[in-house]
């Protein structure tokens, strides 16, 4: 693969700080978008989502950009404040990097922007593509405006790949890692009725996604970034703990689930989507873990 210089945004998170180096080692020169200054590298350039502030000149002649910077929507509570932080973050940040790229002299030829499949709402057991309608609710409103936050780039000819993100298994972050705890001391179990779809992918099959899209030139609009075989929660829920030899019978109803997260329950824990990656099959993305039990195997081995 010939060389690029990628900028990267958010690459200090969960995702970020697992594709940095996977692109480095790849001999790729790698530019990171931070807030706060002075530079810890002379890769760092600054940039302010809430004031709106970013270090355009320093974009020029990049071959390509990855965002994920946003807020954690599992952090908290979704109070009115926290709910305006999600989005802001996500929308304003995007509207902000694209409109600057879009200003180059000199722009990137393609952005691979973040999004999530919760674009698609509470959807019961209806297999979704990219090119079903969007669905209701807080999350899709806010993915909906995220997407469409990306359009100046687009209008100016950049190439821009929309990665709908499902459920990123690792043990070292993500929904995985708050469950292991539970689970290990056999204290896990369904939520709500157990039957809600899980659309899921590994954080190795995910940076291998992010890298597919910014060099696949047929890879634009809205992709799913989740492996061609959804589960059920019960089946996520039986899976993780025959592997780890535990028992599973602490369910957490519906009702439990509202009393303890509130909002998010509805939207994050219990909501149904059951997702294909239509375009990266028909791109060519080989998934190295295609099957939950393999992928836990691995995962839990590591």
């Amino acid at each position: 693969m010939t060389p690029l210089r990628v900028l990267v945004t958010g690459s200090t998170g969960f995702v970020g700080s697992a594709l940095v180096p996977v692109l480095s080692a790849s001999g790729h020169r790698i530019g990171r978008l931070v807030r706060t200054l002075p530079r810890k590298g002379k890769g760092e350039i600054q940039w302010g989502p809430e004031t709106g502030f970013i270090d355009a000149p320093r974009l020029e002649a990049m071959d390509g950009v990855v965002h994920l910077a946003g807020e954690n929507i599992a952090s908290d509570r979704w109070t009115a404040e926290k709910k305006a932080k999600i989005r802001d973050s996500r929308v304003d940040g995007t509207r902000l990097l694209s409109d600057a790229l879009a200003g180059l002299k000199q722009p990137p030829k393609v952005l691979v922007c973040a999004s999530a499949i919760g674009y698609y709402g509470d959807r019961g057991d209806e297999l979704l593509t990219e090119d079903s309608a969007p669905g209701t609710g807080f999350l899709a409103e806010v993915c909906r405006e995220w997407e469409a936050a990306t359009k100046s780039a687009e209008d100016k000819g950049i190439r821009v790949v929309r990665l709908r993100f499902g459920m990123v298994l690792s043990p070292t972050g993500g929904a995985m890692a708050k469950l292991l705890p539970p689970f290990k001391k056999g204290l896990g179990g369904v939520l709500g009725t157990g039957r809600q779809y899980v659309s899921w992918i590994t954080l190795d099959d995910l940076v291998g996604v992010i890298v597919h899209a910014l060099t696949t030139e047929a890879l634009q609009g809205p992709v799913n970034a989740v492996t061609p075989n959804p589960v059920t929660n019960r089946e996520l829920t039986r899976t993780l703990g025959r592997l780890l030899g535990r028992f599973t019978i602490f369910p957490m109803p519906a009702a439990a689930a509202h009393l303890v997260f509130g909002e998010m329950a509805d939207e994050v824990l219990l909501a149904s989507q059951r997702v294909q990656p239509a375009r990266l099959l028909t791109t060519g993305y080989d998934f190295r873990y295609p099957e939950l039990e393999g992928a836990l195997q691995h995962l839990l081995a590591a």
